[in-house]
């Protein structure tokens, strides 16, 4: 079951297919979501709206994944906010890469609902 205080949702993610499919799943779930394209709008946006939750893409443009994840857990105003990352690489060494830099959870892509509730569930 997802938490039920979780009610709002960033999504930093450069391809538009996947910030779509992403938010409609979130949606879906009843979640408010606000959605960027880099690590770098991930960080100034989650400072500003303090969402619940952020869902970040490992490889973007515009600032990577792990770099917008560090930047967010080294800052007093967003340390608090639980971190899910997402990527096609399924290495387990991006994941211990995700875990060691603070993200609550790692998902591969393409993920489906179920993938999502457990993330979730790990927050």
């Amino acid at each position: 079951m997802l938490d039920p205080s979780i009610k709002n949702i960033l999504i930093a993610d450069d391809s538009a297919t996947d910030r779509t499919h992403l938010s409609l799943l979130l949606q879906g779930f009843g979640f408010n979501v606000t959605a960027v394209n880099s690590g770098n709008e991930a960080v100034t946006t989650a400072e500003s709206i303090q969402p619940d939750v952020i869902f970040l893409d490992v490889i973007m443009e515009d600032g990577d994944g792990y770099h917008a994840c560090r930047t967010l857990k080294r800052n007093d105003a967003t340390v608090h906010i639980p971190v899910i990352m997402a990527s096609s690489k399924s290495n387990p060494v991006d994941k211990m890469w995700a875990e060691k830099l603070g993200a609550s959870a790692y998902v591969t892509k393409p993920f489906t609902e179920d993938d999502l509730t457990k993330a979730f569930e790990t927050i």
